[in-house]
């Protein structure tokens, strides 16, 4: 008998097929006590297990490339990390085996994570996937991750690690679902890249038996358990829709009375090009560089290496718009020689542009080696500070722009609500705004984008989001500059739609969403985009903000 389930759409797309669950967690290792003269070749176990989880890591994204290699390299910073490598080493030291002193140390760890809040807290499921990838090692039992199978199938998970994520096959996994995570955490982004639909944040997931049929909706986060015969052509029609829809969107993005939306792409480095080239991107409306600087986190990158990295993907776009987002370090991103690593919350703390006005020398190479990459090329560079909180911010990252002699636009990212709330002061030091929902959401309501607990306030539907939207919006627009939007939320076709409405110039998201959200706006017109954004903003709740925009572009 069919029953539906309701989660969190993050990933566009119908999957069918039989579910297959996560191989289990690694057991806890026995607590027991080795004799002292041992503890050296103990040391050297844990040693030699960290560094080979932390090389399969990084192997892992090096084939993943893009956004995908940026997470899963920090993942084995964190493998790495001194402080917990030292606690090992002393739990070693005083009787424990190597697997148990690795497991001890990292569930300390994870508890004072765990109550950090904000960004760090979303990284335990990151934190727990490295632990048990070294315990394994070192028990010699297997890895904890994929199934392996010959049938394509459904992947259900408690939660995904980016390590799993990053390699999934999509001609084997139709698609996943899990039952935390939400809706811009790392794997939900990386199944946007991927194609893949997914379901996050769904109540009870682990408990759907091995085998049992399922039909995942990532557009709508909807789950039917044994799906009727009924049920399962309805979705293949909507499918099959869905795809005609998309062979038939091509060019430039715009509403069906011929307003022209661009329609950008979110890129983490030259791995990325090629997607958002083929979707058919008009320019890349966020460029995230720090792909380059977690490669080595004791020192910058070189003048020369950032040169050749930007060049690559300033030149995929010759004539298009490529707005480049500098250093966003600190929080989630922590590099040894910027961040302090002793801050009691860091997401409230030193990150992104206060992190680089503290270290003006990492910020003056960074915007030197843009404006020589850009040199001699016919694109239209445009260059953007992350974390701006007020004009202040936004004058000084303005003058370092002019101090490096760079011949582009600068502008800054509305990320805080002090950002939207004066966005028109902001604007009077730079050119353009561009709206990052993701973390905009978050210090909006208090609510990390990791943690499924909270993700109805992650929702980037949510009503008050769409206000501050709005200001920032209306203030572009009474200062006669843009203003983008290159969160998470420009991949919903819906709430692209409702985002042009509220007055957004431009829209980037992964490459993946473009045909879904050019073939969407090419529906309707930029009057009935504004009646659905006005019926949105008038809601309570991002449910009835969503169910309200519906009705108005679809008649009811």
């Amino acid at each position: 008998m069919e029953t539906t389930l309701r989660g969190v759409g993050v990933s566009h797309g119908v999957a069918i097929g039989e579910v297959r669950h996560m191989g289990t967690a690694v057991l806890e290792p026995p607590a027991k006590q080795i004799p002292a003269q041992e503890a050296g070749r103990e040391q050297g176990r844990a040693r030699q297990a960290v560094d080979a989880v932390a090389a399969d890591l990084t192997a892992r994204g090096n084939l993943a490339g893009g956004e995908a290699q940026a997470v899963l390299e920090a993942q084995a910073m964190m493998a790495q990390d001194p402080e917990l490598m030292a606690d090992v080493d002393r739990r070693i030291a005083v009787g424990s085996t190597a697997e148990r002193a690795v497991y001890d140390a990292f569930a300390a760890y994870r508890e004072l994570l765990a109550g950090a809040g904000e960004y760090l807290a979303g990284r335990v499921a990151d934190l727990d996937d490295v632990r048990n990838r070294i315990v394994a090692r070192l028990l010699g039992v297997p890895m904890p991750g994929v199934p392996d199978s010959d049938h394509p199938y459904v992947l259900v998970a408690r939660d995904l690690a980016p390590a799993d994520t990053a390699l999934l096959d999509p001609s084997l996994v139709l698609g996943f679902v899990t039952e935390e995570g939400g809706p811009t955490s790392h794997s939900a982004i990386l199944a946007r890249a991927l194609g893949v639909p997914a379901v996050v944040a769904l109540p009870g997931a682990v408990e759907l038996g091995e085998g049992t049929v399922v039909a995942v909706d990532g557009s709508t986060g909807e789950v039917f358990v044994q799906p009727s015969e009924e049920r399962r052509t309805e979705l293949a029609a909507a499918a099959a829709e869905r795809r005609a829809a998309l062979a038939g969107s091509t060019g430039p993005g715009a509403t069906a009375d011929g307003h022209k939306v661009p329609l950008l792409a979110n890129v983490g480095g030259p791995a990325d090009v090629p997607a958002a080239v083929a979707a058919g991107a008009e320019g890349v409306g966020l460029f995230r560089t720090e792909f380059l600087f977690l490669d080595d986190s004791e020192r910058a990158p070189s003048e020369e290496k950032q040169i050749a990295a930007y060049r690559q993907v300033l030149e995929a776009f010759p004539e298009g718009r490529v707005v480049v987002r500098v250093l966003d370090a600190g929080a989630d991103k922590p590099l040894a020689f910027l961040t302090p690593a002793d801050e009691p919350n860091p997401a409230l703390g030193v990150r992104g542009l206060r992190t680089l006005l503290d270290h003006p020398d990492v910020l003056r190479t960074q915007l030197t080696a843009l404006a020589k990459a850009a040199e001699g090329l016919p694109v239209h560079l445009e260059v953007m500070a992350p974390m701006v909180a007020d004009r202040a911010d936004a004058r000084a990252f303005a003058d370092a722009c002019r101090a490096a002699g760079l011949r582009a636009k600068f502008g800054a990212m509305v990320e805080i609500p002090s950002a939207a709330l004066r966005a028109r002061s902001i604007l009077r030091e730079v050119e353009f705004l561009s709206l990052g929902t993701n973390d905009l959401a978050q210090y909006t309501f208090a609510a990390d984008r990791q943690v499924g607990a909270v993700s109805r306030l992650q929702d980037p539907w949510q009503p008050a989001l769409l206000d501050l939207v709005a200001l920032s919006a209306e203030a572009a627009r009474a200062e006669g500059k843009s203003c983008g939007v290159c969160g998470e939320a420009a991949s919903d076709p819906l709430l692209a739609c409702v985002l042009t409405g509220l007055g957004v110039t431009s829209l980037s998201m992964g490459a993946a969403s473009l045909p879904y959200v050019r073939a969407t706006l090419a529906k309707f017109t930029l009057a009935q985009c504004e009646r659905a954004a006005a019926a949105a903003r008038a809601a309570d709740s991002a449910e009835e903000a969503r169910s309200a925009a519906q009705g108005v572009l679809s008649g009811e």
